[in-house]
This record gives C-alpha cells, structure tokens and sequence, in this order.
C-alpha cells in the first residue's frame, strides 16, 4: 500500500508494533523488537509504548533509540511480510533531523580519501621510500 492509497476493505489498518518494527527491518528480530519495547527503547505518538502488543496504525509516530543514534518514524503502511530492505523502507517516512555538527567541524570525508601524509602509506608511497632509501 502506498502513502496515498485508501485502505481496502478487509485489509488490516492495524498491526502489533513488534511486528510492525521487524516488518520495517528497525530490529532484527520480533524477540528483539518486543525486548526494545519492553526496555521503554520504543515511543508511540511521544508515549512510551509498553507492550509489544500494542497496535499502531498509518499516521502513528514511532521513536526508536535501538541504536546510538534516535530514529523518528512516521508509520506509512502496514507490512504483510518481511521483505527486502526496499519493500520495507515503503513502511515508515524517515522523520529523524539531519545531525548537528558542532562549530568549526569540517564536512566527514568521503571513505576512501585521504588527505596527502595522512595515515598509513600507500603501496606506491613505500616504492618511493624504498626507492630513496636505495639512493636511485
């Protein structure tokens, strides 16, 4: 089901928030999720939920601290199964803000740059060394 589409008759419009999180892939597990809930890790509409029983439906904001970091859901469908990460991502609206930098913090590089000097020596680097330490 899409953002815009109505909800068809005999579909469900609920489900159980255990589930609904290991339908969007937020936890790894239904027993993970339902341990998150029950650790208070899970906030429904700014409510702590408390249990994984609990139903959500289109339109509920979920707020998840599984990780380091705090994730804010806007629930956008009710899963049928568990599916690809893709499919899953059709559950839920990303709401989370963007992280703050702090002042005078620079823009992370990229994974593979590096600035010249920096870190360990390339293969080339260590031919040029080598190459000098022979003296030719």
């Amino acid at each position: 089901m899409t953002r815009t589409e109505e909800p068809i008759p005999g579909r469900e419009t609920t489900q159980r928030l255990d589930k609904w999180l290991w339908f969007a892939r937020i936890a790894k597990s239904r027993t993970l999720a339902a341990t998150a809930v029950t650790e208070g890790k899970i906030k429904v509409n700014r409510v702590k939920a408390e249990k994984a029983s609990q139903l959500v439906k289109i339109g509920d904001v979920i707020t998840s601290r599984l990780t380091r970091t705090v994730r804010v859901l806007k629930v956008a469908g009710i899963g049928e199964r568990r599916g690809p990460a893709a499919e899953a991502q059709r559950l839920y609206e990303d709401l989370t803000p963007p992280p703050e930098r702090k002042k005078g913090e620079e823009e992370p590089a990229a994974w593979a740059e590096r600035t010249p000097g920096a870190g360990r020596p390339t293969k080339r680097d260590r031919r040029q060394i080598e190459e000098l330490k022979r003296g030719g």
